[in-house]
């Protein structure tokens, strides 16, 4: 989760979940479970349907 989190960071626009596991090099099914935790703990929003920014 860590990681999706400072891939986003450093993303000025928002992302998909491919292009997080791109750049983070991490399977895009572990990153689907890491964005969904997070946005339960309300972290990560998305602005619009399949991309993802941090709050």
């Amino acid at each position: 989760m860590e990681k999706v989190l400072d891939v986003l960071k450093t993303s000025e626009e928002a992302l998909k979940s491919k292009e997080i596991s791109e750049i983070a090099g991490i399977d895009k099914k572990e990153i689907d479970k890491a964005i969904k935790k997070l946005k339960k703990e309300d972290k990560v929003y998305s602005p619009k349907r399949c991309y993802y920014s941090i709050r």
